[in-house]
């Protein structure tokens, strides 16, 4: 009978180390900081930006990942845009006359060219094809 309690006790003690144990490391692990724990996803609803569903997957993934807003360092606003379009964006912004860009570049070119006889001459071919 005497070897039943003993054997009965040395459980108990066994399992209360084995709990207390168990609970210093939970607690240890809920003290850690936050940002070593995994963050929960944001539900975002998915947009359809083609007919392509992977690349539709990629393009919902990217624009919920936020990563892309800080490419460079900071956040990319009109401020910055010159750093990507060189000093035409730069002049634009600033409302500069479109003088100062170079006619050298066939983007400013582009840009700044008169397109209202083109779009006479899309009216008239319009009228003539449709009877309007």
């Amino acid at each position: 009978m005497k070897k039943k309690k003993t054997t009965k006790q040395v459980i108990r003690q066994i399992v209360r180390e084995e709990v207390a144990m168990a609970i210093k490391e939970v607690i240890t692990e809920l003290k850690q900081p936050i940002e070593s724990q995994p963050q929960p996803k944001k539900i975002v609803e998915k947009k359809s930006f083609t007919k392509n569903s992977v690349l539709n997957d990629v393009l919902n993934e990217t624009a919920s990942d936020g990563e892309w807003k800080t490419l460079g360092g900071s956040e990319f606003t009109t401020d910055r845009m010159s750093e990507l379009m060189g000093k035409q964006y730069g002049d634009m912004v600033n409302k500069q006359s479109p003088q100062a860009v170079p006619s050298s570049d066939p983007m400013a070119q582009f840009v700044n060219k008169d397109y209202s006889k083109v779009l006479e001459k899309t009216e008239e071919i319009q009228k003539r094809k449709y009877g309007k």
